[in-house]
């Protein structure tokens, strides 16, 4: 929900992390001002820009192949997903909204490894717009809170 209370998380220190950012290209104005975001946060967070892996691929379907081929490289302590769909006309935006997401979670499930979607999946553009700062901050911040955790389970 648009606003929610997130909780407040343990302090977040990224430092000694490596993360793989897989972005979409697709509605690229808003995936960018998500990376932005993202990577700022990530930064503020305390994770070396020499860490932070970034990789551009077509869309949102492609999106979780190329966080499969960093999961295999065992070279991350978290990743994140990118990307901007936005509902048209047809049915299509449910398959690609339901099949990246279905995507995702199966990467993360299979390789063990924390994965934050923000691929976002919105009704029309002004709502990416409004979301794309908050979301790209949030997924950093869940990617880093993530592999902490996932530390500390050992």
């Amino acid at each position: 929900m648009f606003g929610a209370d997130k909780g407040t998380a343990d302090l977040l220190d990224g430092k000694r992390l490596h993360i793989g950012i897989v972005q979409a290209r697709f509605n690229e104005a808003i995936t960018d001002a998500l990376f932005s975001a993202c990577q700022a946060e990530l930064l503020a967070l305390g994770v070396h820009e020499k860490n932070i892996a970034h990789v551009k691929v077509p869309g949102a379907l492609e999106v979780p192949l190329a966080l499969q081929a960093m999961a295999e490289l065992d070279e991350y302590d978290a990743l994140i997903a990118l990307g901007c769909i936005i509902r048209g006309e047809t049915y299509h935006f449910e398959l690609v909204a339901n099949e990246s997401g279905a995507g995702v979670t199966r990467v993360a499930l299979d390789h063990q490894i924390p994965i934050a979607n923000a691929i976002l999946t919105t009704e029309n553009e002004a709502q990416a717009l409004a979301r794309q700062i908050d979301k790209g901050r949030d997924a950093a911040r869940v990617a880093v809170e993530m592999a902490l955790v996932l530390d500390r389970i050992g």
